[in-house]
């Protein structure tokens, strides 16, 4: 049987149960149960700690939903949000579960497509924080900042609804569109797992990486699936 995987939601809950199908359909598909313990974070008091700059504060917030899990029998723990990970350098060292990392297989997977210019879409913070500094050698093209308030308002309408709406879709296409014509990106990184909600395989238009699909592929070498 795999690790048992200690799995935050509520950072996104539409993300969390797209990780949790995702996690439970690679595991059917080895004919293996899907070990695996939740627990529920608050949205609200997470960005609050971001809004802060609050790194700290937010590790020890995640360490103590994280102990629960390792108290109900988790072996390793993950987070399907991109956001939270802002504050894995104060998390890790605090935390008695090892963490899947959300940005170390994006790293590698550009590393191997060779791409050097590349877009962010996901919240704010994660936009403006060139993704927490941690994808060397990547030169991430900055949307103005018009551009990064409409792409950090319709990935938090999604978040918060847990569903997809089409103006929302229609405009991020023609943000991506502008990104890769004007600013010379290779691909938009979506650097937000509740984008899957909005954008899948069929529906998007334009070159993208996937980080939530780069995650839950982390997710399951650590099972050992």
């Amino acid at each position: 049987m795999s690790r048992c995987l200690g799995l935050l939601g509520g950072v996104g809950i539409g993300a969390a149960v797209h990780y949790y199908e995702a996690l439970a359909a690679a595991h059917a598909a080895k004919g293996e149960p899907l070990p695996l313990v939740m627990v529920n974070a608050d949205m609200p008091t997470g960005l609050r700690y971001v809004q802060a700059g609050d790194l700290q504060g937010l590790a020890r917030y995640l360490a103590g939903l994280i102990d629960r899990m390792r108290a109900a029998g988790a072996e390793l723990a993950a987070i399907p949000a991109v956001t939270p990970h802002i504050c894995f350098n104060e998390l890790s060292p605090i935390t008695l579960l090892p963490l899947v990392d959300i940005v170390t297989p994006l790293a590698d997977h550009l590393r191997t497509k060779g791409i050097r210019r590349a877009a962010l879409f996901g919240t704010r913070f994660t936009i403006e924080s060139a993704m927490f500094g941690r994808l060397a050698g990547i030169d991430l093209v900055k949307p103005r900042a018009d551009e990064i308030t409409t792409i950090h308002d319709a990935y938090m309408r999604t978040a918060n609804s847990g569903k997809g709406a089409p103006d929302d879709h229609r405009a991020l296409t023609a943000m991506a569109r502008t990104l890769i014509e004007r600013d010379g990106a290779e691909a938009i990184i979506f650097a937000g797992t509740d984008l899957s909600l909005l954008f899948d395989t069929d529906n998007t238009t334009f070159p993208s990486i996937d980080c939530a699909q780069l995650h839950i592929e982390a997710i399951l070498r650590a099972q050992g699936l």
